[in-house]
């Protein structure tokens, strides 16, 4: 696994032995970015459910400006640090560009369904949340989740947020297996890529509702 894109182009990722995390195919994250286009670059995203950073890394190597890294696992966690590592060091060979790429992503150690990254996330103001769940897991998870989001990215926050422009306009990418409807209350499906088998992984994009 690699990353397809921007600065970053070819650097591999690196994720932990077992079923602890189900990585993005290269494919699949290629043909989301191509879809998303402009909207990556000057960004800041949220990556929930991060495992190897897979979505994230593709959005700072591409340009995005800021990000933050939500995963629970330790083994997980230490393959991300790796990854991020790897990331930034290919931003030029001057250790200032390595920096501002470590400075500018952060990783936070816990789990999604816990409020504990609810603050950052705010304080963040991403126009782009990337969530990668265990399958498994959707079904609980899936409701609550867009609920607290529709909360956090709600255009009634604007005033709090330096980026009040972001938040009108977030987009929201879930993977999901491609038999999977999702219609979370308060959110419009834009499109869905990927999935043309129930269980091939698909990404469904979804902006709040008017």
């Amino acid at each position: 696994m690699r990353i397809t894109g921007g600065k970053a182009r070819g650097i591999p990722l690196v994720v932990p032995r077992g079923d602890a995390v189900r990585p993005a195919t290269d494919a699949l994250r290629q043909a989301l970015f191509s879809s998303i286009g402009a909207r990556v670059e000057g960004a800041r995203f949220l990556d929930l459910f991060a495992g190897s950073g897979a979505y994230g890394l593709e959005a700072l190597s591409r340009g995005a400006a800021a990000g933050l890294f939500v995963e629970r696992d330790r083994r997980t966690l230490a393959c991300l640090e790796k990854n991020l590592a790897a990331v930034a060091k290919s931003f030029g060979q001057h250790a200032e560009g390595e920096m501002r790429v470590k400075t500018a992503a952060k990783i936070l150690a816990a789990d999604v369904v816990s409020p504990s990254w609810d603050a950052a996330a705010t304080a963040l103001a991403p126009a782009l949340v990337f969530i990668d769940p265990p399958y498994e897991r959707i079904e609980a998870i899936a409701d609550p989740l867009f609920a607290r989001l529709r909360t956090l990215l709600a255009p009634q926050t604007r005033a709090e947020s330096p980026q009040p422009a972001a938040l009108s306009s977030a987009l929201v990418i879930f993977e999901a297996p491609g038999g999977l409807k999702l219609a979370p209350e308060g959110w419009h499906c834009l499109k869905r890529l990927g999935g043309k088998k129930p269980q091939q992984p698909s990404l469904l994009l979804f902006e709040l509702a008017p």
